[in-house]
């Protein structure tokens, strides 16, 4: 008889969690909540931008490089000696390719930590809204396809010389 108590109770507290989780998802997410959503989500574009730009930069205005042809020879060959000493790669290009390098490599990780800091803060976002929202967006294709919308726009008003919320 125990046994039988054990099992009801514990598949009357499965149960009680398992709609405890489906009406949290169901939970409607507001227009509101969708911009603020978006607007990380462009504000993260506009970063990955710059910082793309700020890489081109380091490649077609380096003085000791000189220009993308050469940093595209240099990454071709770079870690084979035998294709280093063939292109006649110097030290100085050494460091210089080196640097951007370490700066290209920390790019995914500068993103990840902006992307972060916008997500934590309430007033740009926060992390339950975040949860919410992306929860939303992968179970629903039409509000990832609002969302995607939403973004567009803002990219759009950005170029027009209009500049989104921050909030």
């Amino acid at each position: 008889m125990r046994k039988i108590w054990m099992f009801l109770f514990l598949f009357g507290g499965l149960s009680l969690a398992a709609f405890a989780q489906e009406a949290a998802v169901e939970e409607e997410v507001t227009d509101e909540e969708l911009m603020k959503f978006a607007n990380v989500e462009f504000m993260t574009s506009e970063f990955v931008e710059k910082k793309t730009d700020e890489l081109k930069d380091m490649i077609l205005n380096n003085e000791v490089i000189d220009g993308g042809a050469r940093y595209n020879e240099i990454k071709a060959a770079w870690g084979d000696a035998a294709k280093e000493a063939e292109i006649k790669l110097t030290d100085d290009e050494r460091a210089a390719y080196k640097a951007i390098k370490d700066f290209q490599d920390s790019l995914q990780e500068s993103v990840v930590e902006y992307k972060t800091e916008l997500i934590k803060d309430d007033n740009v976002l926060g992390v339950s809204i975040y949860n919410k929202v992306n929860g939303a967006i992968k179970e629903d294709p039409a509000m990832k396809e609002k969302l995607d919308q939403m973004v567009e726009e803002m990219k759009t008003k950005e170029e027009d010389g209009a500049t989104p919320s921050t909030k």
